[in-house]
């Protein structure tokens, strides 16, 4: 299933894809796409449902964020060798782990709007794995049961607020719509292996990022068991895998994103976002 929230911020209602593109608001079925609607038994209930006779969405409404109600987004750096080369920083031996705040969620079309003295806005296309059951010393050969499903988000980061600031990555990963998340929750039953899928970015109609997770140095299932031998993972928590070569970070010289760029993304078979960039402005 594709999972989906339309409408207005803070007034997204549920829905899904059906077989012909069409989106069908679910409404009618559960309040939301959350936590509770991401359990096994829940996700299974909604496949049996006959998506005909769901009421269709008319025109082209906005998304929002897929998933209602994370609680955490947890992130990984360095998760591909040809990325950490490019930014000069070693590989790590274990994974290293960094949060963004909830608050950084956005539907995959809105705007990405920088923050205020912004000077080094940065993109990262990355797969997102949402957890559906709650995980805590998980084994790594059953991850993947705990896994609702995938999506695409942007880790979009402000360089000089992560490394030149002091303190931890949370600065630069964390302001408002930096982490837009969408179009859609692909149930993990669509994705037959989440290491190997092709992703990407052009920037300004400008291929920058193509990569593939297969060259992911920690996978899917070892990032899940990994992260639950130090934290509850919970129904609707997000993990952002990490982002293959290509940031601005590391052309040469560096290129960083400015007001009127333009963002197109992807991840094979979970859709593509679109975004455009913002200054702050006060009052927004």
């Amino acid at each position: 299933m594709k999972l989906l929230r339309h409408g207005p911020p803070g007034a997204e209602r549920p829905g899904l894809v059906d077989d012909r593109g069409r989106i069908r608001d679910l409404s009618g079925e559960i309040p939301d796409v959350d936590g509770a609607a991401l359990a096994p038994e829940r996700l299974a209930a909604l496949r049996r449902i006959d998506t005909d006779s769901l009421p269709p969405v008319e025109g082209s409404p906005r998304l929002g964020p897929p998933v209602a109600g994370v609680g955490k987004i947890l992130a990984i750096g360095f998760n591909y060798a040809e990325h950490a080369a490019e930014t000069g920083k070693p590989l790590p031996d274990e994974p290293l782990l960094f949060t963004k705040a909830v608050t950084a969620l956005s539907g995959p079309n809105d705007p990405v709007v920088l923050p205020r003295g912004s000077r080094k806005g940065d993109w990262e296309v990355e797969l997102a794995v949402v957890i559906g059951r709650r995980a805590l010393y998980v084994e790594e050969k059953d991850a993947l049961d705990h896994v609702a499903g995938y999506a695409v988000i942007n880790d979009v980061s402000e360089r000089e607020y992560q490394m030149e600031r002091g303190g931890q990555f949370v600065k630069g990963k964390s302001f408002d719509t930096f982490a837009p998340l969408g179009p859609w929750l692909v149930t993990k039953d669509e994705v037959a292996d989440p290491q190997d899928l092709k992703l990407w970015l052009d920037l300004n109609g400008e291929r920058r990022q193509d990569g593939n997770t297969a060259t992911m140095v920690f996978g899917v299932a070892f990032l899940v068991s990994y992260l639950s031998r130090f934290l509850t993972l919970m129904p609707g928590d997000v993990i952002a895998t990490g982002t293959p070569p290509g940031v601005g970070l590391g052309c040469d010289p560096p290129v960083f994103l400015k007001p009127g760029d333009v963002m197109r993304l992807g991840i094979e078979g979970l859709g593509e976002q679109r975004q455009e960039v913002k200054a702050w402005k006060d009052g927004d």
